[in-house]
């Protein structure tokens, strides 16, 4: 029974992370109001919340709750899976940042300033961060039907 509430668990912070850069992409604009500024701000804030439980639910399922360490270190497709869920981690680095600093702003109840650059640079960030995101799915698949192994 845990085992089948960590895995949702797993797949529920999943769905979350996709749907918050998802919705930080489809919001983000050159000139953002304050209100979709402090919608990008709350989807960061989940999004990073969700990308915490994710690691500690895959790591439970890795370690304690599925086919054991063993299976999943034995598989390639495992590492790449990982790799772009690293990958996405540090892409989002960017984004994030620059949402902080949109704090001051928005606290005082003004919409941020985004320059050419950094609105280029963020959309890069998002699009390349779904690209990842798409790619964990495909390698969940993958890994789902023995491939690798």
């Amino acid at each position: 029974m845990t085992a089948s509430l960590v895995a949702a668990l797993h797949y529920l912070a999943a769905f979350v992370v996709f749907a918050t850069v998802f919705c930080e992409w489809l919001l983000f604009q050159r000139t953002p109001t304050l209100i979709e500024a402090r919608r990008i701000q709350v989807c960061d804030a989940a999004y990073g919340i969700a990308a915490g439980v994710l690691v500690v639910a895959g790591l439970l399922r890795v370690y304690v709750y599925e086919k054991g360490s063993e299976f999943y270190f034995s598989n390639p497709v495992f590492f790449l899976k990982i790799g772009l869920f690293a990958l996405a981690g540090l892409i989002s680095i960017y984004p994030t940042v620059q949402f902080i600093r949109w704090r001051k702003s928005t606290r005082a109840g003004q919409a941020p300033t985004v320059t050419e650059r950094q609105h280029s640079l963020i959309t890069l960030s998002l699009k390349a961060e779904l690209v990842c995101l798409i790619g964990i799915v495909v390698s969940a698949s993958l890994m789902a039907k023995g491939i690798g192994l």
